[in-house]
């Protein structure tokens, strides 16, 4: 059985936000970006602990052709995805939410 992912405060802000950004520079862009987050979402969903704790016990996900990452939590009842953020940004940001 698989656990539920769990989108903490502020990732569907994170999502929107590059969303927006992608659309900006080419239209359908953005629709791209969404389809390798999905994609990342789906392989932690199928198998959380293919990715190695990176700091605490929160995990990273890359995404293919962007430079973006999921980082995520795997909890005993849930998958809790902290943030989706871009790789050039401070890591703090999304520590902070670990």
């Amino acid at each position: 059985m698989s656990l539920p992912l769990v989108f903490q405060a502020g990732v569907r802000d994170d999502i929107d936000e590059a969303y927006d950004w992608y659309e900006k520079q080419r239209r359908g862009l953005g629709e791209d970006f969404l389809a390798a987050i999905q994609v990342v979402l789906d392989r932690i969903e199928s198998t959380p602990e293919i990715h190695a704790p990176i700091y605490k016990a929160a995990r990273q996900g890359r995404l293919k052709r962007f430079p973006y990452a999921v980082y995520y939590r795997i909890e005993p009842d849930r998958i809790a995805v902290i943030a989706v953020h871009h790789s050039k940004r401070n890591p703090r940001i999304w520590q902070s939410r670990a």
